[in-house]
């Protein structure tokens, strides 16, 4: 798969279990607020069921009396024998409904209606981590490829100085000698080192990529050639611009002003037990065993067999005040402490954003002074390469010049992806890396 650093980040979006875990909790949430919401109408609506084995009844033979009236004969008794003993069912539903609660209700509603609020922003929270760390690993594939095409470059220029060293030996020359064979032969060496140390370090980037977007072993590709930083211009905005837009699109804002309504509805929940609770209940039961007969008496029932209803309002009230007064404490202490995390985290998203800018002001500078200085090796190494084409050079200049521009070239990528990084790093303290990502409208290289 070939990759663009937009497309990375869109992927890792899609894919990363880290945010799928935080999704996972946020669908608990949500159902917890359907929960609550689904409380307001039959509270408590329940169906119990019975079941055991009856006596059935021994009805003597001279009984004249009908089967509803059973009880006026004194002679009716139950019989326990065992195979008189009948299958026994009752049934009974029960229905609560609130009707009067001073706020405990709405109160459970509106924080679990929170609730789902702070893990939406616990979402957006690791979508920003990921998209930070995916970009962050496009980078550094980026860096290795570009170094590893450095290492190849430098190692083919110092092999075509040996060979001109060879070819002056081999002539003659006096402007030469053994001792710069071995020159060049050490410094091919430590290339050599060098190129094998990238090689790891390449593979170590690339499988870091390629377990990021959840594919197979080195099956991803980045779509650049190589590094290069993004627009310099990207930091023409005032730091007064990129903390503006982090309040308006960090979700620490709106998770923290979610945190403090939930734990203001807990508040009302809390001083809802000063006051009386007033619910209706209604129920309804049936028995039923075979062998048995309902009695038709106001007085007189079976509990084998038979139906009842019951229905009434009915009010609670906690008259333990001193614990109430306790609890409200406790959650006005937890508002407040939400709170001060809300005025808190303001602050210090200002400081981050502010920290974050600087790093990439800071970083954009190193890019364009080792631009500068990869000007000045190349035009260096460029005179050695002439003064030696034309029997002028120094093999050891050579060797100096080719060391300084593959260090200072080096360098000036190491810079450009710390830059880059820089940038991502400023977005997400703004929060909008992973919209700018999945719109398309990420500042490209």
């Amino acid at each position: 798969m070939t990759v663009s650093l937009q497309e990375t980040i869109v992927r890792a979006l899609e894919v990363s279990p880290d945010i799928k875990e935080r999704d996972a909790q946020r669908d608990f949430a949500a159902a917890r607020s359907r929960e609550a919401r689904a409380s307001r109408f039959a509270t408590n609506f329940n169906l119990n069921t019975a079941h055991s084995i009856a006596p059935s009844l021994d009805i003597p033979a001279d009984n004249d009396r009908p089967t509803s009236e059973l009880y006026l004969n004194p002679n009716v008794e139950n019989d326990w024998q065992i195979q008189s003993l009948r299958p026994f069912n009752r049934l009974e539903v029960v229905l609560q409904q609130p009707l009067l609660t001073w706020g405990e209700l709405s109160g459970n509603i509106e924080a679990a209606q929170q609730g789902t609020r702070v893990e939406d922003a616990e979402v957006q929270r690791k979508r920003l981590e990921v998209a930070l760390r995916a970009g962050e690993l496009y980078q550094n594939v980026l860096l290795t490829n570009t170094l590893r095409s450095l290492t190849d470059e430098a190692e083919s220029l110092l092999r075509q100085a040996r060979d001109e060293v060879e070819t002056l030996l081999n002539e003659g020359s006096s402007d030469v000698d053994e001792a710069d064979l071995f020159k060049l032969d050490l410094a091919q060496q430590e290339f050599e080192r060098r190129r094998t140390e990238v090689r790891e370090q390449q593979a170590t980037a690339r499988a870091a990529l390629t377990g990021q977007l959840m594919l197979d072993d080195n099956a991803v590709v980045v779509a650049d050639e190589q590094i290069r930083p993004f627009s310099l211009d990207l930091l023409g905005d005032s730091l007064a611009t990129y903390q503006a837009n982090a309040r308006r699109h960090r979700p620490e804002f709106d998770q923290a002003e979610a945190g403090v309504a939930a734990r203001d509805a807990l508040v009302d929940v809390a001083r809802s037990d000063y006051y009386p609770k007033l619910a209706l209940q209604a129920s309804y039961g049936i028995s039923a065993t075979p062998g048995r007969y309902r009695q038709e008496n106001a007085f007189i029932g079976d509990s084998f067999r038979g139906q009842s209803t019951r229905t009434g309002f009915g009010i609670q009230q906690n008259l333990n005040f001193y614990q109430t007064r306790a609890r409200v404490e406790q959650a006005e202490a937890q508002r407040a402490e939400v709170e001060y995390q809300r005025d808190a985290a303001e602050t210090l998203i200002d400081v981050e954003v502010e920290e974050a800018y600087r790093d990439a002001r800071t970083a954009q500078q190193r890019v364009e002074s080792f631009d500068e200085s990869v000007r000045t090796t190349r035009e260096w190494l460029r005179t050695e390469q002439i003064n030696f084409d034309l029997d002028l050079g120094d093999p050891q200049n050579l060797v100096d010049a080719v060391q300084t521009n593959l260090e200072t070239r080096a360098a000036y990528y190491e810079a450009v992806q710390r830059y880059n990084v820089a940038v991502l790093k400023l977005l997400r303290t703004t929060g909008t890396l992973p919209q700018e990502a999945q719109r398309g409208t990420l500042i490209e290289p």
